[in-house]
């Protein structure tokens, strides 16, 4: 592997273990404030502490792209993926008010198998080793997270096809993030994620400002971090390295929010959930030979 790929694939281990980190935080921020209140605040926040990143980026590099001369690729490619990140977000965080936070981890995690499926309609065939990574990963999730029946409920539907919106997500970054700008691109995704949970905050919710100030760390945490550096990680990242195998690790979310409960809030790990993790961890390592 080269170095480029090894260097997109930790930054992408380093986005899963934020994500991970968040699970705390956005069950927190849940408590006194609706999806879609607390989906508006952390993605427009997520968008504008990239702008001033953006203009220092610009300036290291000696470069003066500005927005207005912005290639078409660039906003078709961000409003597509606000889109998908809002509309996989919006589902997931609805679905788990209606089913177990093991099971619609387990669920959302199928993406791990969504994306090689999808490529191979589009005529991209994942090679052996790369399919038993994510056939390991897939059993790796289910012992990690699944823990009674495996029939699906109102909730667990919803995750699902948030599953897809995050499919989708990481597909479109694939396709553009080798045109243009990544940091712009996920500048743009925030504000159109944004903009929508706002128009849907204001028909679906009534949104209180003392509820919002008081959720203020959770929400800074889900904004700065899991939005503005995390997903900002992901579109870099994702530049150089092979969608599936970015799919395999962005999923080792789950394994990280189960081992910062373990260490952070004296959460109990089984053994059923250990073999999880570690057959996970064994599927990631796999997938870099392939």
């Amino acid at each position: 592997m080269n170095r480029k790929k090894w260097k997109g694939n930790l930054l992408l281990l380093l986005t899963a273990l934020i994500w991970g980190a968040a699970f705390v935080a956005q069950s927190a921020g849940m408590e006194q404030n609706g999806p879609f209140t607390f989906n508006t605040i952390r993605m427009i926040l997520g968008g504008i502490v990239l702008i001033p990143c953006i203009a220092l980026f610009d300036k290291m590099r000696h470069v003066r792209l500005g927005w207005r001369s912005a290639d078409k690729n660039l906003w078709v490619g961000g409003c597509l993926c606000g889109v998908a990140l809002f509309t996989g977000a919006t589902l997931q965080q609805f679905g788990i008010q209606y089913t177990s936070a093991g099971k619609a981890g387990f669920i959302t995690a199928l993406y791990v198998i969504f994306v090689p499926l999808c490529r191979l309609f589009a005529g991209k065939r994942p090679g052996k080793l790369l399919w038993g990574s994510v056939a390991l990963a897939a059993v790796g999730m289910y012992l990690l997270c699944m823990d009674g029946s495996l029939a699906l409920s109102k909730g667990d539907v919803l995750v699902l096809l948030g599953a897809f919106g995050f499919t989708a997500h990481i597909l479109i970054i694939d396709h553009f993030s080798q045109k243009v700008d990544g940091v712009r691109m996920s500048c743009i995704q925030f504000f159109v994620a944004g903009a929508l949970s706002l128009v849907c905050m204001f028909l679906f919710e009534a949104p209180s400002v003392p509820a919002i100030l008081s959720a203020w760390a959770p929400i800074l945490y889900a904004s700065l971090l899991s939005c503005g550096v995390a997903y900002t990680l992901q579109v870099v990242a994702q530049k150089d390295t092979d969608p599936t195998v970015a799919s395999l690790i962005l999923c080792l979310e789950s394994v990280f929010a189960v081992l910062f409960g373990w260490l952070l809030l004296g959460e109990t790990l089984s053994m059923k959930e250990l073999l999880g993790c570690i057959l996970m961890f064994v599927a990631i390592v796999l997938a870099q030979f392939a």
